[in-house]
């Protein structure tokens, strides 16, 4: 125990972790989670079992909690006051990108998260487009195509694993979305398989080190060697036969750093990887989830198809804004999220000592922030274990309050793809409960924390029969193919950055504050329109829906394009106000 113990203080002094704190006065270091062990401290526990160990450590000590894994000081935080705090607080001070790096074999060498802050933010501007709302909204015609073709060989009926069904379509819907139709089209099992053994490879154990000559580690590698291969043999053919095609891989090929450098063919690999990761697990596991849970519900599985048979009868067309009208489906959805959050946890890392109420968070310090846990808070979510969609329907709207609902994350680097995700989940179930009927053919339902995304243990089978008389017809369906003509509004409203036609409220240096300055705008009827820079990522919904009020700057944020809605204007703003991906958007009527 004594060679134990001189080894764990050596280890401590040569990654600093035993350097001693100083506590300003009137602070304190958070309360470290009981157990641990000599040199290792909770790394059992954090590889074996962490979403366990979070739940204790919230269990112990509640709003927050210390632990140590190996060499590294953590800090579990939980609770919309933690949250906000750490979500809001600038990359200079919580990094994501000190922690994500276990992404690096992943997306590769000097891409996104492993790349200087120069390049990394030159990148994300590349990714982008492929997220922004006007191309989220035209991928649907995709999603439903494909959900037509997988379920065309169904036949009247049958049994499925449906876990394994979802996360084949939906890589049959990245690959089309992301990498253009030809991939898609000459793509067999090995894309599934291969990007299957990339997904494997990220788990908690690559946070303390994420090349270990492990198995799983093994396959990830080989298989992004693999991907590489498969995309540049698309990308060598269309330069060669002078090609073009319309999807996020030609707009990568297209793509230029600020010094005129093309991207390689590993950098525009791991771009796609970066937009597939944003998309795809969600819609996979989010999908199979939300029909377990509907299955589980009867009664709510009954309002869902009546709903879906209501929206879409007379063979009305699977649209944009007829998906917004399921508004049933989409609380069945966020409902889902709160009980299985894909992530499990997200992380950022101290560069700089942090304070957050009372408690001193020192540099270095990694911070642990799980949806999971905190979406069980009785507090914030009365009845946690309840599968209840009403929760985030009026008067109740329990996910109202700031950063208590986190399923995609929150602040500057919420999920880019969330309203795309929300928006094809309920796509592809519109069109499977409008034309079957589901029940659960008895395996056990558990989830699957083998990785950082969470969803059910396979094999989760279940058996299905044809409706009668189906409330979403195949031609309805199709139909989708003319959303991009009903977006047309859209084109028109995205100025050029730089022309000077569009006011820009530029963001102020990043500080440790906990929210920026809102900027205003008032109508004849005293309503007040708040933009929160900080949130904004730049989806351009809102520029969408009232093109007359938002615009978009050449910071590639929204701005006020009239400082003064009118009447008229008013049911628009609040249309984009309300759809929002990042809520960016608040409205306060004056008396």
């Amino acid at each position: 125990m004594q060679v134990l113990q001189f080894i764990d203080r050596a280890v401590g002094r040569a990654i600093g972790r035993d350097k001693k704190v100083t506590v300003p006065a009137g602070l304190r270091l958070p309360p470290l989670l009981s157990g641990g062990l000599p040199i290792i401290g909770h790394a059992s526990e954090f590889v074996t079992g962490a979403i366990q160990l979070l739940f204790r450590a919230h269990r112990e000590h509640g709003e927050i909690a210390g632990l140590n894994v190996f060499h590294r000081r953590m800090v579990a935080v939980f609770g919309p006051d933690a949250q906000e705090a750490v979500f809001r607080a600038p990359d200079t001070v919580l990094s994501p990108a000190e922690a994500y790096k276990i992404m690096t074999p992943v997306f590769g060498k000097g891409i996104v998260y492993d790349a200087p802050p120069d390049k990394q933010a030159e990148q994300f501007k590349m990714l982008l487009p492929a997220l922004k709302d006007k191309r989220m909204r035209t991928y649907g015609e995709a999603v439903v195509q494909e959900t037509e073709e997988s379920v065309r060989a169904w036949g009247d009926s049958g049994t499925l694993d449906f876990v394994e069904f979802c996360r084949v379509l939906t890589n049959f819907t990245s690959s089309r979305c992301l990498l253009g139709r030809e991939f898609r089209e000459g793509m067999n099992d090995e894309f599934a398989s291969v990007y299957h053994d990339l997904e494997m490879g990220v788990t908690p154990l690559a946070y303390l080190n994420a090349h270990l000559p492990i198995p799983s580690f093994i396959r990830r590698d080989r298989a992004r060697v693999r991907l590489v291969e498969m995309i540049t043999r698309i990308t060598e053919a269309r330069r060669r036969e002078k090609r073009t095609g319309e999807d996020f891989l030609q707009t990568l090929m297209d793509a230029r750093y600020s010094d005129g450098r093309n991207l390689t063919e590993d950098e525009i690999t791991g771009l796609l990887l970066a937009g597939m990761f944003a998309g795809h697990h969600t819609s996979s596991v989010t999908t199979a989830w939300t029909m377990i849970e509907l299955l589980r519900s009867p009664a709510m599985l009954q309002r869902a198809i009546a709903e879906v048979d209501r929206v879409f009868a007379a063979g009305r067309a699977v649209n944009h804004a007829a998906l917004r009208e399921l508004t049933f489906l989409e609380n069945v959805v966020k409902e889902t999220l709160r009980l299985h959050p894909p992530l499990f946890m997200l992380v950022r890392v101290a560069q700089q000592d942090f304070v957050f109420k009372e408690w001193l968070i020192p540099k270095g310090t990694w911070i642990l922030i799980s949806p999971t846990v905190s979406h069980r808070i009785p507090e914030i979510f009365p009845h946690p274990e309840t599968f209840d969609p009403d929760r985030f329907a009026p008067p109740r709207e329990e996910d109202k309050r700031d950063f208590a609902y986190i399923a995609f994350g929150g602040g500057r680097h919420k999920c880019l793809g969330n309203a795309f995700a929300i928006l094809q989940i309920k796509a592809i179930l519109a069109l499977l409960l409008g034309q079957y009927e589901f029940e659960l053919a008895g395996d056990p339902i558990d989830s699957d924390f083998h990785g950082l995304v969470v969803g059910p243990k396979v094999p989760c089978r279940l058996r299905y029969d044809r409706r009668a008389h189906p409330s979403v017809t195949i031609a309805g369906a199709t139909a989708l193919a003319k959303l991009a003509d009903e977006l047309g509004v859209a084109t028109h409203s995205e100025t050029e950055p730089g022309k000077g036609v569009c006011p820009v409220a530029h963001a102020a240096p990043e500080k440790a504050a906990p929210a920026p300055a809102p900027v205003t705008a008032q109508t004849p009827q005293r309503l007040t329109v708040m933009l929160d820079k900080d949130l904004c990522q730049g989806h351009a919904v809102c520029v969408g829906e009232a093109p007359e009020v938002f615009c978009i700057g050449d910071d590639g944020k929204v701005a006020l394009r009239s400082p003064e809605p009118t009447p008229e204007q008013l049911p628009l703003v609040r249309t984009a106000a309300k759809f929002c991906p990042t809520r960016a958007i608040r409205l306060s009527d004056a008396t």
